[in-house]
């Protein structure tokens, strides 16, 4: 029996995400949103209110509700409110990048807090709760109108306010998460288009740009999609867009790679060959480039085009996605080693990376394995965290909310 199997360690995991929905409770802002949380779990007053921990949120509460949780279906509720008000410009369509006790203070159109819109509303629907079929439909609009680009097959990255001066940078972060929006949102809505715009961004991030780098993903590339293998290079310890390879980015990928081709079977359309192996080579790099490579224990955030770690702190969010992409390869395969390193995962954030006293997860450690703030100061949401306590448990398609709203949690 491996962990995977194990009905006491589904009871464990059962337990986390209950802890870390407490712990992120705290994070409403009675004036609309979600803040950000400290160490402590108190929100942090001094920063705005974000789009995409707003979404994060909101998106953790409506799989709350969804799994019986009393008090999750009104905190989801909150964050859906703030979307159709607060953080909504109501001027020029789409939603501000951050929000102050006076207004906005980031106004920019970014594709990467959009695509968590989507995935909000997404969940929200799955819930049943009020006014997300709306906002869901605005979403996709929204993305539709503005950042879809048809003949790339990709999304465009930013806007000013009003949707003037689009920004030549082109992102694989914000297209990794438009991906997962996409298969949430095709769950609520069966629009089999989505899907296929999925897997068309799959196919250049993943069958393309990681296949021909030695499975490191460019994460960054100009407007017409040449990679900037040199992008930040200056400041490789960016929190959105560091320079190189981004360890905890592959295993995502791996596992998205999966969940999507498994939807494109459920839904009666072709999933290429590449998707499973390119998925188990993004993996195998990831843990060949990431873990315990520089002398210490963990993942390190981030190395350059040669495998080198660059920037050697732990993120909390590296470790719960190799626990999420080692689930999803284990359920597609049978093999062992997914099982084994699952519970190697887990081994460690149990050591490590879980705050037993404080809450939550520590966002970043050092390569000491000591809390450290280089990157991320605090705990600024339950988003990764609670997510690799649910993949586990569930099967590797739909996406997570409508899962759990077929009884798939058991």
């Amino acid at each position: 029996m491996t962990w995977l199997t194990n009905p006491a360690h589904r009871r464990w995991l059962e337990a986390e995400s209950d802890r870390l929905l407490d712990f992120g409770a705290a994070s409403v802002d009675p004036r609309g949103g979600f803040g950000w949380l400290d160490e402590a779990g108190a929100r942090d007053d001094s920063r705005d209110v974000e789009l995409w921990i707003t979404c994060r949120m909101t998106h953790a509460f409506a799989l709350g509700s969804l799994m019986g949780r009393p008090g999750a279906a009104a905190l989801c509720d909150h964050g859906i409110d703030a979307l159709r008000g607060r953080l909504r410009d109501e001027e020029h369509g789409g939603w501000f990048a951050a929000v102050g006790a006076d207004g906005p203070t980031r106004a920019q159109k970014e594709a990467y807090g959009h695509a968590f819109v989507i995935l909000a509303a997404s969940s929200a629907v799955a819930a049943g709760r009020p006014d997300a079929d709306a906002l869901l439909e605005q979403a996709l609009a929204v993305h539709d109108e503005h950042f879809w680009d048809a003949q790339a097959g990709m999304s465009r990255e930013g806007f000013a306010r009003d949707w003037s001066g689009e920004e030549d940078y082109r992102g694989i972060n914000a297209n990794m998460h438009t991906v997962e929006a996409y298969l949430a949102a095709a769950d609520v809505t069966g629009d089999k288009a989505l899907l296929r715009r999925a897997l068309r961004i799959a196919t250049r991030a993943v069958h393309e740009g990681a296949r021909e780098h030695d499975w490191r993903m460019p994460e960054h590339y100009d407007r017409d999609w040449s990679p900037l293998l040199g992008y930040n290079e200056d400041e490789p310890a960016h929190p959105f867009r560091p320079f190189g390879a981004t360890i905890g980015h592959g295993f995502e990928w791996a596992r998205l790679t999966l969940q999507l081709a498994a939807a494109l079977q459920q839904s009666g359309l072709a999933h290429p060959d590449w998707m499973r192996a390119d998925a188990r080579a993004l993996y195998d790099a990831s843990v060949r480039d990431g873990w315990s490579v520089d002398g210490g224990t963990g993942f390190v955030y981030t190395v350059d085009w040669d495998g080198r770690p660059m920037v050697r702190e732990r993120m909390h969010w590296v470790a719960a996605e190799a626990i999420a992409a080692a689930a999803v390869l284990w359920q597609v395969t049978r093999q062992h080693e997914y099982a084994d390193q699952y519970q190697q995962w887990w081994d460690y954030v149990g050591a490590h990376v879980l705050d037993r006293q404080g809450g939550s997860w520590w966002h970043e450690l050092g390569p000491d394995n000591e809390a450290s703030r280089t990157v991320w100061k605090g705990k600024a949401d339950i988003y990764h965290a609670l997510q690799a306590t649910l993949i586990p448990r569930l099967p590797t398609s739909p996406a997570l909310a409508a899962s759990l709203a077929a009884g798939n949690l058991g």
